[in-house]
């Protein structure tokens, strides 16, 4: 049997596999390029080439690119713009916009990265508009895909397409080379979304809808009842808490005040520190004229958190945010004894209230039992790295919390700021992409954007190794001539009709 004829079988069953889904695509695709080397059609080192080829490099760099811009909140601030700008009346005009901005996100981060990125921004905004999500959802999706031929980094076939090119001797695509044809597909995707998208798309919705998060910090505020009689007092320079020790603060003698936490004044989360500093923030919460009273005392910088609005400012921001964490059965925490304004063992986080039925324990603090809940705070990395513990149960993920409720947050500016470089070094040519990507990835992880494990878990392994595994395949039909022969046969049926035909 000839190279080709064990090719083309070999193509014929990873189709039939495909197709029928029976087996993970990632098995299928790597039994290709070991079929192609137990065949003996192509050398070991041919049949598993792919992996270490750049293309599949810069394929999952965008991968980390795409979730360092999600994790920051810049999607969801482009989504919260997008509801702005387009308003709740104007169908036409929220559909184009959204398309737009899918496009232009995916023509940056690839389709996958941009759909995935915008989905629950648009699934929130549908719910916020009182919309079928499927009426944006499908528009979402077919947008992204219009966008993908606006430059290189759209998709990964571009990017194959681009490295094959290379390698045959036409020349390196530069970054826009696709936009030639992606802005007429995109314009007329959109007319076509616009004017017979009402008819064509599915008035429907899902049986559940995904939480909107955008007002979560008033909802814990009003819940637990913190916006009552909360006081932020900040140290001056001449406070006597100022180089003092933590122990100093003792609000004993002021039965009518409690204290809830201190923070540090450049993070706005738990003191780390043994020595209190100017700007450093004493969390209280009892009679107003007491603490004001205190705050003059002490040289103190009164604020009164009057409203749930003000108190979101400083318990929730780019820094530091809150988690509301339950008590399981059989926890080892039953039977440990809490009260608000105490950190956790690792002290990086604050016990902000405690509740138990619904109802709040009071500043007296109580036993833990099963079922309590616990309002914590701390900063956004302190509560990814702490709330793993399998003692305790996360209501809601302050990864996912962050991302809506948080736009622009931190790292945000050098997420963009690395993009831009990323687009600048491929649209300009000075360096390969998979060097572009690499670059951005390094420079996401140093700057602390990402980290390495976040990094892996970023990557759609499923489509590099796809990639990767069917790569070989490409070589073997090459160098069998099945590609040729494909080629002259195309040609002859086409004949002299031109490039069109």
């Amino acid at each position: 049997m000839s190279d080709i004829t064990i090719t083309g079988l070999i193509v014929a069953v990873a189709v039939v596999l495909f197709v029928t889904n029976k087996v993970p695509v990632v098995l299928v695709a790597l039994g290709v390029a070991m079929a192609l080397w137990g065949s003996g059609v192509l050398s070991l080192q041919a049949a598993m080439a792919g992996f270490g080829d750049p293309a599949v490099l810069f394929i999952a760099a965008l991968f980390v690119v795409s979730a360092a811009l999600e994790r920051t909140g810049v999607t969801t601030w482009a989504g919260q713009r997008l509801i702005t700008s387009a308003g709740e009346e104007s169908r036409s005009r929220l559909l184009v916009l959204t398309g737009l901005l899918v496009a232009f996100l995916t023509a940056l981060i690839s389709v996958n990265g941009a759909v995935a990125a915008l989905l629950p921004v648009v699934v929130v905004m549908a719910v916020r508009l009182k919309r079928p999500p499927s009426q944006l959802l499908m528009p979402l999706v077919f947008s992204a895909h219009a966008g993908s031929l606006l430059a290189l980094t759209g998709t990964p076939v571009n990017v194959l397409v681009a490295n094959a090119a290379l390698e045959s001797g036409a020349g390196r695509f530069g970054f826009f080379s696709f936009t030639i044809v992606g802005v007429p597909l995109l314009l007329g995707t959109l007319a076509i979304i616009v004017l017979f998208g009402e008819k064509l798309l599915p008035h429907r919705a899902g049986p559940s809808m995904p939480a909107d998060f955008s007002r979560h910090a008033r909802t814990l505020v009003e819940q637990y009842g913190l916006s009552d009689g909360m006081f932020r007092l900040r140290l001056r320079a001449n406070s006597p808490y100022a180089g003092a020790a933590v122990a100093a603060v003792d609000f004993a003698p002021w039965p009518g005040l409690e204290l809830i936490a201190i923070q540090q004044g450049d993070t706005g989360g738990p003191l780390t520190r043994q020595i209190l500093a100017e700007g450093d923030h004493l969390l209280v919460r009892g009679d107003a004229e007491l603490a004001a009273s205190i705050a003059a005392q002490m040289h103190l910088a009164f604020r009164q958190e009057a409203a749930a609005t003000d108190l979101e400012e400083t318990l929730f921001n780019r820094q530091s945010g809150l988690a509301e964490v339950m008590i399981p059965p059989r926890s080892a925490l039953i039977g440990e004894p809490v009260f608000p304004g105490m950190t956790t063992p690792s002290g990086d986080l604050i016990i902000i209230a405690i509740q138990r039925g619904g109802s709040d324990l009071g500043p007296q603090g109580a036993v833990l039992a099963a079922g309590d809940t616990l309002l914590l705070q701390g900063t956004w990395k302190a509560l990814d790295v702490h709330l793993t513990d399998p003692e305790v149960l996360v209501v809601n993920s302050p990864d996912v919390v962050r991302r809506q409720a948080v736009p622009l947050g931190m790292g945000a500016k050098a997420a963009i700021s690395i993009l831009a470089a990323m687009v600048l070094m491929l649209a300009t040519g000075i360096v390969p992409p998979a060097i572009a990507g690499l670059a951005a990835c390094f420079a996401l992880i140093l700057t602390g954007v990402m980290s390495v494990e976040q990094s892996y878990r970023a990557i759609d392994w499923t489509t590099v190794i796809l990639v990767a595994a069917m790569m070989p395949l490409s070589t073997a039909m090459e160098e069998t001539g099945a590609a040729r022969m494909m080629a002259e046969h195309l040609v002859a049926i086409v004949g002299d009709s031109g490039p069109h035909v």
